[in-house]
């Protein structure tokens, strides 16, 4: 059993075992309390979660410098006078099953004291609203992990991206040399999606070709074995990151992985304001014969109705625009509330699964959806073309 998460809290005495078994015993929920009257254990969904409290006279007074989170959550911290300690076993029964189970059990203590929630193993910091967010919208890697870059060499690509944060799913973190710092994004977010398939237990087998989403292949190998191959690199460089890592490397075993990272690259291209001002118009002209299109849409009736907008996100303090599709769900005056289908790539600050409100007159591109498929330009126009006021 390891210890996973800190719930930090302003209070220096726990909530009381009455009030624990309150809010969490149930049909498939047992609490039991420790000797010492002030933990206990909660037992749900195979996984074993031990809570174990303890205060401080004094408020912490510091939050280390690697920790990421709000100004404002790192100020509860400092201020914290009580531990609530959560601990299980990584990645029993599955890898995230025991993790979501932890996260819960942190949300309802949360109802009682105020606090943030430090995850020990991805040195991130998260507030109350962050924890909810976490546990009710889809599955964000990005709240789990810390992506690290290090510069470990000189030349044209000196990067070392490593992660921080799989070991609470029962998984070792990852790795990347010899990156640009134009590879930073797009590695990221192949990262991002290798890690998200080893949270639920569907990585790939060791020293195995496998293909990524976009067809580029490589493979994973046990960082004692692959870091024998780099050259230049001080060892003093990986005080700290002892532990055993997954080194993504080409088919061939190389650490030259420019070929894997091409399609994650597009991603991350700017669109041509002219082709944006284009979708624009378009959407524009075509919104009131979608908008009726959807009022009388069926109840059965296998149609997604996508609408995509315009997001401020602060990767660096500074605010960028990134364009975000959602699925309408419904309309009031003047506005599209909507589901988003995807987050913004640079930040958390809009995950998939959020509902959003979009202004009418910022509606910068539709798309239909049937059974699963995106409509071709030419369906959605003969759909919508009847619909359009004469």
């Amino acid at each position: 059993m390891r210890e996973i998460y800190i719930l930090a809290t302003l209070a220096d005495a726990p909530v009381s075992t009455e009030e624990i078994r309150s809010s969490f015993e149930s049909e498939d929920v047992k609490v039991a309390p420790l000797e010492d009257g002030r933990s206990f254990v909660l037992s749900a969904e195979e996984v074993e979660l031990t809570v174990r409290f303890e205060a401080r006279q004094e408020p912490l007074g510091w939050s280390p410098d690697l920790i990421t989170g709000s100004d404002e959550a790192k100020a509860v911290l400092k201020q914290a006078r009580g531990f609530y300690r959560l601990s299980f076993e990584p990645g029993h029964p599955q890898p995230s099953v025991a993790v979501f189970e932890a996260l819960w059990c942190a949300r309802t203590l949360m109802e009682h004291v105020e606090g943030v929630l430090l995850d020990l193993t991805a040195f991130k910091l998260h507030d109350g609203g962050d924890v909810t967010d976490i546990t009710e919208l889809d599955f964000d890697i990005r709240d789990h992990v810390n992506l690290h870059a290090v510069e470990a060499t000189t030349g044209e690509t000196p990067l070392w991206v490593h992660s921080h944060g799989m070991e609470k799913f029962g998984q070792r973190d990852v790795e990347i040399f010899h990156l640009a710092e134009a590879d930073l994004l797009p590695a990221e977010a192949f990262l991002h999606e290798l890690c998200t398939d080893m949270a639920f237990g569907q990585g790939p087998p060791e020293r195995a070709m496998v293909e990524t989403s976009n067809g580029s292949g490589f493979m994973i190998v046990p960082s004692d074995e692959a870091r024998a191959n780099l050259m230049g690199l001080d060892l003093e460089l990986f005080e700290g990151h002892e532990g055993l890592y997954f080194t993504v490397v080409s088919p061939e075993g190389r650490h030259n992985i420019s070929e894997i990272l091409r399609p994650y690259r597009e991603r991350f291209e700017e669109e041509d304001p002219e082709k944006t001002e284009e979708l624009k118009t378009q959407a524009q002209g075509l919104l009131p014969a979608f908008k009726a299109r959807y009022l009388r849409k069926g109840l059965m009736e296998p149609l997604t109705f996508l609408v995509r907008g315009p997001f401020l996100v602060h990767p660096e303090g500074d605010p960028v625009v990134e364009h975000l599709w959602a699925e309408v769900a419904h309309w009031e005056e003047g506005k599209v509330i909507a589901k988003l289908v995807d987050g913004a790539m640079h930040t958390t600050e809009w995950r998939k699964g959020a509902h959003v409100e979009i202004e009418e007159s910022d509606v910068e591109a539709i798309a239909l959806g049937r059974d699963g498929r995106t409509l071709e330009e030419e369906e959605m126009m003969q759909l919508l073309v009847a619909e359009r006021p004469s």
